[in-house]
C-alpha cells in the first residue's frame, strides 16, 4: 500500500551513446522529470563484460556546478583527475568528486580476477548556488565506512545523506538521501523516506511492486514527496533510492556543465577550448565540446 503523497511518475532509462560502443541507461534529465531534488542527472552503466579492460573508456572531460556520485555493482573503475587524484573504485564504494568552479575527469574500467562485469550508478548533484563556485576536491570513501542494516530478506547501505535512521559519512552541500537496497523474491519491507523532499526509486534489477504499481529494471518512480512506502520484489531485485530537497533555483545542463545561468556555461565552454580547465596526468587526449566535434 502507497502513503505517499499523490501517485508517482514513472519514466524509463533511455539507451545513450557515449562514444567507443559505451552505451548507458539515461534515465535523468528527461522531459518529464528534470531533477529529484538536488539530483540532476543519473545514469545506470552495464552489466558491461570486461575482457580487456578497456570496454568503458571515457577520456579526459570538464564538468562545473555539481557533484559526481559514482557508485559500482560490479567491476573496478579506475579514476582520474586534474587535482592528481588517482583511485580505483571497487563495488559498494563511493567516489564523490565536487566539480564547482571546475575540474577535468577519467575513468576507465579495469580488468581484475573476479570481476569480468562493470556496472554501476554515476549520478551528478547540483551544488546550492553559494557553493557553485568552490574550489574543487575529490573523496573517496570505502564500503565498510558506509552504514548499512538488514533485515529477513533485505539490506539497505546509505550511500550518502541520512536514510532510515542511518547517516553516511559522505560530505554533502544540501539535505539528500542515496541508498542501495537488496531485496529477495517475495519480501516485502517499509521503507521510511523523508517527508518534504522529492522522492525517487529506481529498479536497477530484477521486477518490484511499490503499491499497486509493479516495475522492471530501468524504470524510476518518482514522487513529489516521501512519505512511507511498502516495497516487494517480484525477483531479487536491488533498488536506488534517492531524493532531496528542491533546487530553490532552477539549473541550466549542457554537456558536462551545471549552472544557474547560461553565461557561466558560456564561460565554462571558453575555458575548455582553451584548455584552461586543468589536465589529468598520464593521459594526451581529451573529449571535445560536442559542437566542435566533427
Amino acid at each position: 500500500m502507497f502513503y505517499l503523497t499523490g501517485m508517482p511518475l514513472a519514466i524509463l532509462g533511455k539507451s545513450k551513446d557515449l562514444g567507443d560502443g559505451f552505451n548507458v541507461l539515461r534515465v535523468l534529465p528527461q522531459i518529464d522529470a528534470r531533477a529529484v531534488g538536488p539530483f540532476v542527472f543519473f545514469d545506470h552503466f552495464g552489466p558491461h563484460p570486461i575482457k580487456t579492460g578497456g570496454e568503458m573508456s571515457v577520456r579526459p572531460h570538464p564538468h562545473i556546478g555539481l557533484a559526481t556520485v559514482t557508485y559500482l555493482y560490479d567491476g573496478v573503475v579506475l579514476h582520474k583527475d586534474s587535482l592528481g587524484s588517482e583511485e580505483l573504485i571497487r563495488p559498494g564504494a563511493v567516489n564523490w568528486m565536487t566539480a564547482g568552479r571546475g575540474i577535468v575527469h577519467s575513468e576507465h574500467s579495469r580488468l581484475e580476477a573476479n570481476a569480468p562485469f562493470n556496472e554501476g550508478i554515476q549520478t551528478w548533484v547540483a551544488l546550492p548556488i553559494e557553493h557553485e563556485e568552490t574550489p574543487p576536491t575529490f573523496e573517496h570513501y570505502a564500503a565498510e565506512v558506509l552504514p548499512a542494516f538488514s533485515g529477513d530478506g533485505f539490506r539497505l547501505r546509505v550511500v550518502a545523506g541520512t536514510l532510515m535512521g542511518k547517516t553516511s559519512p559522505v560530505k554533502t552541500f544540501s539535505p539528500l538521501y542515496y541508498g542501495d537496497l537488496e531485496i529477495k523474491a517475495g519480501v516485502k519491507m517499509h521503507l521510511d523516506l523523508p517527508r518534504g523532499q522529492e522522492a525517487a526509486l529506481y529498479v536497477a534489477r530484477g521486477t518490484v511492486t511499490a503499491g499497486d504499481l509493479a516495475t522492471k529494471s530501468g524504470t524510476m518512480l518518482v514522487f513529489s514527496e516521501g512519505e512511507t512506502l511498502e516495497v516487494s520484489a517480484g525477483a531479487d531485485a536491488r533498488i536506488v533510492v534517492l531524493g532531496g530537497e528542491k533546487l530553490k533555483e532552477p539549473r541550466y545542463l549542457w554537456w558536462n556543465f551545471v549552472a544557474t545561468s547560461k553565461e557561466r556555461i558560456e564561460r565554462a565552454k571558453a575555458e575548455w577550448r582553451a584548455n584552461t580547465m586543468g589536465i589529468v596526468r598520464g593521459e594526451n587526449d581529451r573529449i571535445p565540446l560536442p559542437e566542435d566535434q566533427h
